[in-house]
């Protein structure tokens, strides 16, 4: 007690200069406008390096599994090259007729800021919107499969209605057979969804691969879903299944988002049948 009543004896002059300049300055940012936005400019600065070099750790960190994720998305780029380049064309040496080709999805990179996967109505947030071209109904995925789809965005963000939505309703189809059935989420195990209305004489097999059946102009058909990991017993007319999702949706990072550039044009298509 000695000691502390020694060191302001001490420092005392000291001590109410730094009191004095402390009363002056809060004085100075609190009634003058100009110093007032300089101080919450430089603060605002600093903590922005701060959160910047923090993501930047943890973005290293996350670098293993980043790395995994481009090299099986490498792999099945390479695997679907090969595919199309095995198979042969007949051109007639006389007439030669040209191909035309129409690109029919725009991918968009973006990067997931946020994320809910313990409720029972999920949605995540990316970062990119509608100064990016992202709108509503578009899907998201990332290499390992379906992740959810637009529902709403704004200039430079967008959220995304989560395949672990209780509202979640997605085509998709047994990939060994092309039977079709629609995929929801129980509300249950954020790693498990489940696939109904499966016709009685589909072969189901544990094991069995899942992905969308590209029914509906938001998912491209292919992409992966998951596996199925339990099968209801009994011949039910639900014909329901459960499916373990290929993405861990507890942590995600880097997606793309779908757009179809004929979503208009179907859409008006079909509403003349109305």
């Amino acid at each position: 007690m000695q000691q502390l009543i020694y060191f302001f004896q001490k420092f005392k002059y000291f001590l109410f200069f730094l009191l004095l300049s402390f009363i002056s300055l809060t004085l100075t940012f609190n009634n003058l406008d100009f110093h007032k936005s300089k101080f919450v400019n430089s603060a605002n600065f600093i903590t922005g390096g701060f959160y910047s070099q923090t993501s930047n750790i943890s973005e290293y960190w996350n670098l293993k599994s980043e790395n995994k994720l481009l090299a099986e998305e490498n792999t099945r780029l390479k695997n679907l090259l090969e595919k199309y380049n095995s198979v042969s064309f007949s051109i007639d040496s006389i007439v030669i007729d040209s191909v035309k080709y129409q690109q029919k999805y725009m991918f968009t990179t973006a990067k997931i800021i946020n994320n809910n996967y313990d409720k029972e109505f999920n949605f995540l947030t990316i970062d990119k919107g509608e100064n990016q071209g992202i709108k509503k109904e578009m899907a998201v995925i990332n290499s390992k499969g379906i992740i959810g789809i637009t529902d709403n965005s704004s200039g430079d963000y967008a959220r995304v209605q989560s395949i672990l939505n209780r509202n979640s309703k997605i085509n998709a189809r047994l990939k060994n057979s092309n039977y079709f059935g629609s995929l929801s989420w129980n509300g249950k195990d954020y790693n498990t969804v489940q696939l109904s209305d499966i016709p009685r004489q589909a072969p189901l097999e544990i094991g069995d691969t899942i992905e969308t059946g590209g029914k509906s102009t938001i998912f491209p058909e292919g992409i992966l879903v998951g596996t199925i990991s339990k099968i209801n017993k009994g011949n039910t007319a639900d014909n329901k299944v459960d499916v373990t999702l290929f993405n861990d949706m507890s942590n995600l990072g880097f997606v793309q988002v779908i757009k179809n550039l004929d979503t208009i044009e179907i859409n008006l298509l079909e509403a003349q049948d109305e």
